[in-house]
């Protein structure tokens, strides 16, 4: 699994217009046959920053994504919306990665034996 974070920080005249411009390019990718999430955040203490977590099945799922015709149409209206290059961590995970319960954190009355 191919695990992607990404930071944009947006400019602000633009900011409150960004989650609207994304959508289509946002349920397109989460279309594909190998996304297995894209989804966005907005920063509570800097309204300009928002980051993208999005995970794909792997290498070729994400081959697929960046070659997209959605791909390609993100590319070019985002350069208008940015205020610096965004940031990037990317990971590739083991074939049998993806989201685990933390064993840090259970709900109260979900206790083993409740």
């Amino acid at each position: 699994m191919i695990l992607i974070n990404v930071k944009y920080r947006i400019r602000p005249e633009l900011a409150d217009q960004w989650l609207n411009r994304v959508d289509a390019f946002s349920r397109a990718t989460r279309a594909e046959e190998g996304n297995v999430f894209f989804e966005w955040y907005r920063s509570p203490e800097d309204p300009t920053i928002f980051v993208l977590l999005e995970a794909f099945t792997g290498s070729d799922a994400g081959e697929a994504h960046v070659t997209s015709a959605h791909f390609a149409e993100a590319m070019k209206f985002m350069p208008h919306y940015i205020a610096e290059k965004p940031q990037i961590i990317y990971t590739d995970q083991a074939p049998d990665g993806g989201w685990a319960p933390m064993a840090e954190l259970t709900p109260l009355g979900h206790e083993a034996g409740a």
